[in-house]
């Protein structure tokens, strides 16, 4: 299988439900995100996906987080909207825009330059 690497970011701002301490009040993040995109086959150019084209989609994505409140953006309007739910989404909402042969094999959502998580779905995990 052949893999693409991808980064963007986005900045927003959130509170967690249902947790005491500090990240219950309001605050925000720039977040940065890491995508691994892959697939067996490649173009008659050699390339698995134009590089240009996949940002363009992980853009589509985050555009819709960027400078919002994440409380009250869907999904995260019914589901706390934690680093590993927001790394959740990102990876669900690029499978379903990506062309036929391609497959997120990996979110990574960095909160801070010390801290993220990561998402696999469940067709790439290996038993």
């Amino acid at each position: 299988m052949y893999q693409l690497h991808v980064e963007t970011n986005f900045s927003a701002a959130h509170n967690l439900r249902e947790y005491e301490g500090k990240c219950e009040n309001l605050h925000g993040h720039n977040y940065k995100v890491e995508v691994e995109i892959g697939g067996d086959t490649l173009d008659k150019s050699g390339m698995l996906a134009d590089f240009k084209e996949i940002k363009r989609i992980c853009a589509n994505v985050t555009d819709r987080l960027d400078h919002g409140y994440l409380n009250d953006i869907e999904p995260f309007d019914c589901i706390n909207p934690t680093t590993e739910h927001i790394a959740s989404h990102i990876c669900k909402s690029l499978q379903a825009s990506l062309p036929k042969g391609l497959v997120v094999n990996s979110v990574t959502c960095w909160e801070s330059e010390k801290c993220a998580a990561r998402y696999l779905p469940q067709s790439n995990k290996k038993s």
